[in-house]
């Protein structure tokens, strides 16, 4: 498994962000991203939240959201594989307390090395 992950492209809007949490808590990387207003608990699944290989195979994750930092976490529930490349996409569907949707669509592109 390798010891970082690599950006290989993402959203603007997500620039700044997202960063890792390097712990392995679970022996694979937890995605935190922060928002800078209070989403709506309901919208954040996987359903309008998820990680597909480059070729848009699904991969298993547990999505949280924690309404005190207004972080989404996004933990793989098997490994990501070294050198395969995945997408983050963060669909319009997720919604602020307001009701307001996302401008538009985010997609973050990662790899372990």
């Amino acid at each position: 498994m390798g010891r970082y992950l690599e950006f290989e492209s993402m959203s603007d809007d997500l620039q700044n962000k997202v960063r890792q949490d390097l712990k392995f808590r679970t022996g694979n990387f937890l995605w935190k991203i922060k928002f800078n207003i209070p989403l709506d608990p309901k919208t954040v699944n996987n359903v309008n939240l998820y990680v597909t290989s480059l070729n848009l195979t699904p991969l298993k994750t547990a999505i949280r959201y924690n309404s005190l930092e207004n972080e989404i976490e996004i933990e793989p529930l098997e490994p990501y594989a070294q050198n395969e490349s995945y997408i983050l996409n963060i669909t319009t569907n997720v919604k602020s307390l307001g009701g307001k949707s996302l401008k538009k669509p985010l997609q973050l592109q990662f790899k372990i090395d």
